[in-house]
């Protein structure tokens, strides 16, 4: 049998980095998703090192920030880590954003250096040019250009003498790991401030929780500037020596999981109901299980989980049996992403799990949910105000979630306060799990919206998956005949009575967030016609 190495206990990333390249030495580390890059745990501590010396000789030091605007790829990975080396607190850029996104938490962020490739280096460009931030150096992970450094020229800046291990040690839990930008659903989105003792709390109760395991296989496709992603597939690799293969094209993951076959796996659920649909239009309603698996790519997965929306408990069910059991967790960005889990062996359907260890979870008198613990952030960047409002003065972070708990300690979120529909009569309704409901029962439609605050009944916009319409005799019929199976699971009250299908929504646009959570505002404002001819016509 074999046995996996044990990796030494460690306070900060940076010196929990450094015990895992060392005892997983030659094991594999990262892999590009075409096969051209293979790093064992050796070769990604020297390309770190590396990158350390040289964003040291470029002026970068403890408590700089450095913005990361790149796909998933291994040099993400180095990039990070060699800020993080230094006591730096790396950040990640979404890779749809605009010019003035990407302005926006840069200049929040305060970064001199960036770290980018050529698909995004006009923005960078376009983004130092104005004065509202402090960006004066573009660092080229691969190309050249003359307003760049390139990554050779970054590495031959490092200094004589350059220690990477004493920068590392000087780290401490209470120095900034990383910046989160929030969705900004409701407005500008805020940095959330998360130190190594966040992280390395973070990544203790869900090794506890989950039962995760050393040298497992994981993919990295998600954003980075999410904190799932880089809680699953950056920061729980570096402590436990796990094999991440990159994906810089998220459309890609479906066909790549039958090649990659990861032993972990985390996605919002919208791919598992995607991978359901399809292996239903296959193989049928009840597929053999161990048939069904090996086609999807999942059949090496020994832990599951999902977030980040809720999940249909028929998508669980379905998975469930499969003999995968998807574990649902619940989180933020402000929690370094997961508060409460649903533990493999301890699932209950319906409800977002228990608390994490060393988290508490309670409801505040208006239903609202509330969390204290060691994985709560220290606060917003430059938001004094905003962070007063959302920590109290007994440390707990008030979630703007309305939940309830079962005397088990099962949590379970009702949605946003800020978001519940009211409807003319008076009925609370919960519009995410309105469209929870719409989009388990097809595949057609791809983005909902569901509205009727004030209104005698709800109706919503919809946008088409263009792969399933591609294939469907009748889109719009394909859509109606979905959200009629929907209102057969929903109360009289929630159901949608009149739908209007929109054109497409995309992560990052008016519609939607980066994290494909809706701008319910935003949305209301853009088709208020379209919403007034559902009531009206």
């Amino acid at each position: 049998m074999t046995t996996v190495p044990t990796v030494p206990a460690a306070a900060t990333l940076s010196e929990a980095f450094t015990a895992t390249a060392d005892t997983y030495g030659d094991a594999p580390a990262l892999r590009s998703a075409d096969g051209a890059v293979r790093w064992t745990w050796s070769a990604y501590a020297r390309h770190a090192r590396a990158a350390a010396a040289g964003l040291h000789g470029i002026g970068v030091g403890r408590g700089d920030t450095v913005a990361l605007w790149l796909t998933n790829r291994p040099g993400f990975h180095v990039a990070d880590m060699g800020a993080t080396l230094l006591g730096a607190a790396p950040f990640s850029v979404y890779s749809t954003s605009t010019v003035d996104q990407a302005e926006h938490v840069i200049g929040d962020a305060g970064c001199r250096v960036i770290v980018t490739e050529p698909a995004f280096l006009d923005g960078a460009l376009a983004v130092r040019a104005r004065e509202t931030t402090a960006l004066e150096l573009i660092v080229l992970v691969e190309g050249a250009h003359t307003e760049a450094l390139t990554w050779r020229e970054l590495l031959a800046a490092a200094p004589d003498g350059f220690d990477a291990a004493e920068h590392a040690a000087a780290v401490t839990p209470d120095d900034l790991a990383t910046l989160i930008y929030t969705s900004g659903t409701t407005g500008a989105p805020k940095g959330v401030e998360l130190t190594h003792g966040n992280v390395m709390a973070q990544v203790a109760a869900l090794r506890a929780s989950l039962g995760l395991e050393q040298g497992w296989r994981a993919v990295s496709w998600l954003p980075m500037a999410h904190i799932a992603e880089r809680l699953c597939t950056h920061y729980v690799p570096m402590q436990l020596g796990w094999e991440v293969t990159c994906v810089p094209d998220p459309r890609a993951i479906a066909a790549l999981l039958p090649v990659l076959r990861p032993q972990f796996f985390f996605s919002p659920p919208r791919l598992w109901e995607k991978l359901r649909a399809g292996l239903v239009a296959e193989l049928g309603e009840r597929p053999d299980p161990a048939g069904a698996l090996a086609a999807a790519g999942l059949d090496e997965v020994r832990v599951g989980v999902t977030g980040a929306a809720p999940c249909p408990a028929e998508v669980i069910g379905f998975w469930r049996s499969l003999g995968l059991q998807l574990c649902e967790v619940y989180g933020m960005s402000e929690t370094t992403g997961v508060a409460t889990v649903n533990a493999p062996g301890a699932v209950r359907v319906g409800t977002v799990g228990r608390a994490l260890p060393g988290v508490e979870v309670v409801l505040s008198d208006a239903g609202e949910v509330l969390m204290r613990g060691p994985v709560v952030m220290r606060g917003y960047r430059n938001r004094p105000d905003a962070t007063a409002e959302a920590l109290d003065t007994g440390g707990w972070l008030h979630s703007g979630d309305v939940g309830a708990i079962d005397a088990d300690g099962y949590l379970t979120i009702v949605d946003r306060m800020k978001e519940l529909i009211i409807g003319a009569s008076g009925k609370n309704m919960s519009p995410a799990n309105i469209e929870a409901a719409v989009r388990s029962e097809g595949s057609v439609i791809a983005s909902v919206c569901a509205i009727g605050d004030g209104r005698p009944y709800n109706v919503a916009l919809v946008t088409l998956d263009p792969q399933a319409a591609a294939v469907s005799a009748d889109p719009p019929a394909e859509a109606a005949e979905q959200i009629e199976r929907a209102n057969r699971r929903l109360a009289r009250v929630e159901q949608i009575k009149r739908f209007a299908i929109v054109p497409d929504w995309r992560p990052g646009g008016a519609e939607l967030t980066e994290t494909m959570k809706l701008k319910r505002k935003a949305i209301a404002a853009k088709y208020a016609a379209e919403i007034e001819a559902l009531y009206t016509s």
